[in-house]
């Protein structure tokens, strides 16, 4: 699997809850940060997915997020 389905799957499972670049890394045990953030963009506007700024499901810190509506 790649890690844009990894992202992918995660979110949508969680969903409605938006989660943050830094706890996908750490949920999927990604490195360096920047993968989760580029899979994050990808997925933006399809299917669903959307990034915006809110509070993280996860941590609870009002950040960059990703969702699926």
């Amino acid at each position: 699997m790649t890690i844009l389905h990894d992202v992918e799957k995660l979110v949508a499972r969680l969903a409605p809850a938006p989660v943050c670049d830094d706890c996908l890394t750490q949920t999927l045990g990604l490195s360096p940060l920047h993968h989760a953030d580029f899979a994050a963009r990808e997925l933006a506007g399809v299917n669903g997915f959307e990034r915006l700024k809110d509070t993280c499901g996860l941590c609870g810190e009002t950040r960059a997020v990703t969702v699926r509506r």
